[in-house]
């Protein structure tokens, strides 16, 4: 398919093949053909200026007008050579410094020179990308925090998390990564099913996805419980679904019994309409009959795959819950756009004691919310809400510097660790606590009652 991408569209055809890293010219008609390094860019500057303070940008520096570029373009002449070209037509390139020129000629090769190099798919790359380009799709989760969280949620290979996110399947896809295809992990997801656009763009093997598993939200207050069913799934009707776990459990014999018994109640009404039917299929011409038949079959065919594909789901299902309900997850990581109270205190249950959690939230409020009710309930230590300061610095030679702009904020990290819940002692410390905040001469008093 055609791939648009920095104004620059393109197919990807001739990039099969190749090693990821290699650089591509794209030629007329969108195609790929290898860049050779002997092409190495040498644009000469006779000499550069000592300051720019003179230089008046009032676009009337470059002699070649838009018509005269696009000319160039369909003489054939390649992006190297325009460059070169809009180097000589500018009055003031001359008078700009050593590195105007520089930031120059790369601003328009960027323009004019249709290069692309192909690198494969990291965590780093893709948050990067997802941040600068499309932040709402991932809660505006910057790469330093999505880092932050891999580190303090512990993840690494051979461990069981749980991951409940609503970011387009990044942070699922980094947990992977880290995780190399060993190990468990539980995707918690809202709604009718879990979405993983960025979680495909990683490109992982086939047996990465072994270790995934899925689970409803909706289905985790049921399974704490104990009233947990397999009867109806999310994002389903409860009658096809049940019509369709019924047919998966009869046998062939009993499905057409049951055909035969249905056919036979039949009205005169229902007689009448079936001779109709009759004599206008004697109408009917071969080619109509095969037509017939062969969507009827194709039809019979899909309702086999959709009941085959139901089965499967609700297999998974049933297996995702046998690992819940062992209540030994070795972490647990939160980035969603839902409240994070009710879900870390309902996704809390399934984690072993002395196992991290992260909770990520764009805002710092509801996470002050989240670690005053966590203090309130007991069964965590080391309770710390953070937030990340991150600066990018430009690093060349004489000019390493801060960049001018800089991201305003990369979220809230809230982490900890579980220990285990002793409710007859909470309960105990809870009420000496109370009492502690009673004044003096009300506690005197009840202890004169009582005595």
């Amino acid at each position: 398919r055609k791939i648009i991408f920095e104004k620059q569209w393109f197919y990807l055809d001739n990039a099969i093949g190749h090693v990821y890293g290699t650089t591509f010219e794209v030629t007329s008609g969108g195609s790929l053909q290898p860049k050779k390094e002997v092409e190495e860019a040498t644009t000469e500057t006779k000499g550069a200026g000592t300051d720019n303070r003179n230089i008046v940008d009032d676009g009337k520096s470059q002699k070649l007008t838009h018509d005269d570029i696009k000319a160039l373009k369909d003489k054939g002449i390649k992006g190297q050579e325009i460059v070169q070209q809009l180097i000589e037509n500018s009055t003031t390139f001359r008078d700009k410094t050593e590195f105007a020129q520089d930031k120059y000629i790369k601003k328009k090769k960027k323009k004019y020179e249709a290069l692309i190099t192909i690198v494969k798919p990291s965590t780093r790359i893709l948050a990067t990308m997802y941040h600068a380009r499309e932040p709402g799709k991932i809660n505006h989760l910057r790469y330093d925090s999505l880092a932050q969280m891999l580190t303090l949620g512990n993840v690494h290979a051979g461990s069981k998390m749980l991951v409940m996110e609503t970011c387009a399947g990044l942070v699922l896809g980094a947990v992977m990564e880290r995780m190399g295809g060993y190990g468990t992990i539980i995707q918690m997801y809202p709604g009718g099913g879990p979405l993983r656009a960025a979680t495909s763009c990683f490109g992982f093997p086939k047996h990465f996805f072994d270790t995934l598993h899925e689970f409803p939200l909706s289905k985790v207050e049921s399974l704490l419980s104990g009233t947990f069913s397999t009867e109806v799934l999310p994002s389903e009707p409860e009658g096809s679904t049940l019509v369709e776990e019924e047919s998966n459990g009869l046998s062939d014999e009993k499905q057409t019994s049951l055909q035969e018994t249905e056919e036979e109640p039949t009205t005169e009404a229902s007689m009448e309409v079936s001779q109709a039917e009759e004599q206008e299929t004697m109408d009917l011409s071969t080619e109509d009959v095969e037509f017939k038949e062969s969507k009827e079959k194709g039809m019979k065919e899909n309702v086999q795959e959709k009941q085959r594909k139901q089965w499967e789901r609700r297999k998974k299902l049933i297996e995702t819950a046998a690992l819940l309900r062992e209540k030994n997850s070795d972490g647990l990581i939160i980035a969603s756009k839902f409240h994070p109270t009710p879900l870390l205190l309902a996704l809390l249950e399934f984690v072993a004691p002395s196992r991290p959690f992260v909770v990520y939230c764009q805002y710092k409020e509801p996470l002050l919310e989240c670690y005053t009710k966590l203090r309130e309930r007991g069964g965590v230590v080391n309770l710390k809400l953070s937030e990340t300061w991150l600066r990018n610095y430009q690093v060349l030679p004489d000019r390493s510097h801060p960049k001018l702009t800089m991201s305003g904020g990369g979220g809230y990290l809230l982490s900890g660790i579980t220990v285990v819940l002793d409710k007859g002692r909470a309960d105990s410390t809870h009420s000496e606590a109370l009492k502690m905040e009673e004044p003096a001469a009300k506690r005197c008093r009840v202890q004169d009652l009582h005595c």
